[in-house]
């Protein structure tokens, strides 16, 4: 992470989809560069592609009765919710519009958020360490990631610490997410796929479970 002038900073804290081997793989070799974002500059990556509209972008209009404090006033989805990042690069604004200024750009595609607020067709999101603010949900996915944050994270081929490890990985290493149990989730990256501890994972609920 670098600081950017005043208030805003260039944020690269974590690296992109994990190259998951029969050994650790290397985080620091995935980092990429820092790049400066102008203040109130357009973000060319906000294209709406209207086959690709998920029901984290549709707006509910009429709200009759009373909102759920838990449920999103947009989407009425759950608040909060991990998402991830859909493109290369997401710029992370001060307020839910393009003339707010930029205090973050997110730059590894896949990397999950965490959803904690909505306005119109933005949301305000935060990372791993709570760092964020308002984007536009163009730019986020449905598709759910975590990161590793355990290092050398072991992939075991069933939910069970006695199973035999598949591949190691370092903490940092993004990753996408699949099922999981109260303990256990299962997660695929760099071609290999396995079983690791939920307490070695961000970006999923302690009590969440996946089919």
């Amino acid at each position: 992470m670098t600081k950017r002038s005043g208030a805003e900073a260039a944020r690269t804290g974590y690296p992109g989809w994990a190259a998951l081997l029969a050994v650790a793989v290397t985080a620091a070799a995935l980092w990429g560069a820092p790049a400066a974002a102008q203040d109130g500059g357009a973000d060319p990556a906000i294209e709406i592609d209207r086959s690709d509209v998920t029901a984290d972008s549709l707006i509910s209009r009429h709200q009759a009765t009373p909102r759920d404090p838990n449920r999103g006033p947009v989407t009425n989805l759950p608040l909060p919710r991990y998402v991830s990042l859909k493109g290369g690069e997401g710029n992370a604004r001060r307020g839910p519009s393009l003339s707010h200024r930029i205090d973050w750009v997110f730059r590894h595609p896949g990397m999950p958020l965490l959803v904690v607020a909505e306005f119109g067709h933005w949301r305000r999101v935060e990372d791993q360490d709570g760092a964020g603010g308002w984007v536009h949900y163009s730019l986020l996915s449905g598709v759910r990631t975590a990161i590793i944050t355990t290092d050398m994270a072991e992939l075991r081929s069933r939910a069970d610490l006695n199973a035999s490890v598949l591949a190691r990985a370092e903490a940092g290493a993004i990753v996408r997410l699949h099922e999981c149990t109260p303990d256990w989730c299962r997660v695929s990256g760099g071609g290999e796929k396995g079983w690791v501890p939920k307490t070695s994972l961000w970006g999923v609920d302690p009590d969440e479970i996946r089919d």
